[in-house]
């Protein structure tokens, strides 16, 4: 397993952990957006494949994953999605990491099953109530407004159906003591009583292994 990329590159100044920060929430094309790139695709896999699992993801679903980085999520969501009406969105802001995404998701992009969305959480451009399921891993702490974040997933989300949020705080709080994520909250509950406070029911997190790795998976279910 890659170590992470703030274990990797030394703490050499507030200049430069805030750099690796701001590419990390999102990446430019740049050696440091390469770097987060990187690191994303190497330590964050198990993580996100385990989001994409635990999202009860059906055939003929139409689903939306949110921070897609470079697209290693949404490959595995399309093992899942092998019925002809099934459909996956990817939302991210990085100009980068869309890039990225479209050279590993070229054949299912031509087919017109997957498809990417430029822009904010905060403003998806999706109609109400289109979405089976929702997932995401380790990029909720980089939304400046987890309460109009939250609003927007439920609105574009049918009744009842499943939100999961993977992320690793072991590992974000270690980049914490390093000096990493300054300014941004990686604790889970703001966002978890931001989810509740819009309307999603049983929000809860649990603690989940998977390779011998060790992370938490944030539930939440749209009302009926």
């Amino acid at each position: 397993m890659a170590p992470a990329l703030y274990e990797i590159i030394p703490r050499i100044s507030v200049h430069l952990t805030n750099g690796l920060t701001r590419n990390l929430a999102d990446p430019k094309r740049s050696i440091i957006g390469w770097l987060a790139c990187k690191n994303m695709k190497m330590y964050n896999t198990i993580v996100v494949e385990n989001a994409v699992k635990l999202c009860q993801i059906q055939p003929s679903h139409t689903i939306l994953e949110v921070g897609f980085g470079p697209g290693v999520g949404l490959q595995e969501a399309t093992k899942f999605l092998t019925d002809s009406k099934g459909m996956l969105f990817g939302l991210d802001s990085s100009e980068y990491m869309h890039k990225v995404a479209k050279a590993r998701l070229t054949s299912h992009l031509a087919a017109g099953n997957v498809h990417l969305l430029y822009g904010q959480v905060e403003r998806i451009p999706l109609p109400d109530q289109c979405i089976d399921g929702v997932y995401h891993s380790n990029c909720h702490m980089y939304w400046p407004d987890p309460t109009a974040a939250a609003a927007e997933l439920l609105r574009v989300m049918k009744p009842g159906m499943r939100m999961v949020a993977t992320v690793d705080m072991a590992l974000l709080r270690y980049g914490v003591e390093m000096g990493y994520f300054l300014g941004y909250c990686i604790e889970p509950e703001p966002y978890m009583e931001a989810l509740t406070k819009v309307g999603f029911k049983d929000v809860h997190m649990e603690d989940r292994e998977d390779e011998g790795k060790t992370f938490q998976a944030i539930f939440a279910t749209t009302p009926p």
